[in-house]
């Protein structure tokens, strides 16, 4: 079972969870990778820290964290570098390389592969948000069939807001509570993401601006929307999900809980959202 909503720490995750860390202290985040790498470590998988700047210099930071030393040693902990000139990354190509480097632990006999990556130089450009949001749609799609967990960090005073917001709400975990809504891989077969949480004024545009960028697949002519974690979505809402749909010549089904969902659609007499209770 995946963990998803807000988080205050990074401790007893699973093999499939996937977190978004906000932080404007440096020594936080270092102690939220510490436990996310040692809780790893502990459960049996291969860990690696991802970060910006010197690769020597990681090595070091890591190595000072109690039992890291040992694991860097005998090939349980890695360590990589990231170009600090923050490239565009290729979301395709990032995922079949953790689904590579997954397999390679399975096969050393490790119980799952882990990584902690300190991700802000990736998501300094509107390019680079655009790719990196598409990737972390992707990534936890493959994260949710297979033994792979992953702790991505942001810090908030090189990250604008809205783009801070849009990136917290493509994990189904994280620490950022102003996160109304969470669109990520679903464990149900048949649906193209899960979407929980609430969608209301202060967040629909960004839900739009969300599914643009992650561009979820849609199968047969339909976009399959698991909502069975959604409380809340207003009419606004459902407007700009049926004018998504349509920009993409597709239908939008929504599959919620909510009875609101499905009052409101018939009201508004939608052509491009199809609303379907669960229970």
């Amino acid at each position: 079972m995946r963990r998803s909503g807000i988080v205050q720490h990074t401790r007893d995750l699973g093999r499939h969870d996937h977190v978004c860390w906000s932080y404007d202290d440096p020594a936080d985040v270092g102690l939220r990778v510490a436990e996310f790498l040692l809780d790893g470590l502990e459960r049996g998988q291969r860990v690696r820290y991802v970060g910006s700047g010197d690769a020597q210099a990681l090595v070091d930071a890591v190595r000072s964290v109690d039992r890291i030393a040992v694991a860097l040693a005998d090939g349980a902990a890695e360590v990589a570098s990231l170009d600090a000139r923050g490239p565009v990354i290729d979301p395709e190509g990032q995922v079949r390389s953790y689904a590579t480097a997954t397999e390679q632990a399975l096969a050393a006999g490790y119980r799952g592969f882990r990584v902690a990556a300190e991700a802000t130089a990736l998501v300094r450009s509107q390019d680079q948000l655009t790719a990196f949001l598409h990737y972390e749609h992707l990534v936890d799609q493959y994260m949710a069939d297979h033994p792979f967990s992953a702790l991505c960090a942001y810090d908030r005073t090189r990250v604008g807001e809205r783009a801070l917001e849009q990136l917290a709400s493509v994990h189904p975990s994280t620490n950022l509570p102003g996160a109304g809504f969470r669109l990520h891989a679903s464990a149900r077969p048949g649906h193209s993401a899960a979407l929980s949480g609430e969608v209301d004024m202060f967040n629909r545009d960004v839900l739009v601006q969300v599914l643009d960028r992650i561009r979820p697949p849609a199968r047969g002519g339909q976009l399959v929307l698991d909502a069975a974690g959604l409380t809340f979505i207003d009419h606004r809402g459902l407007i700009g999900l049926d004018r998504y749909a349509r920009g993409r010549d597709t239908t939008l089904v929504l599959r919620t809980a909510f009875p609101g969902a499905s009052r409101i659609a018939n009201l508004l007499d939608l052509h491009a959202v199809r609303v379907e209770p669960v229970a």
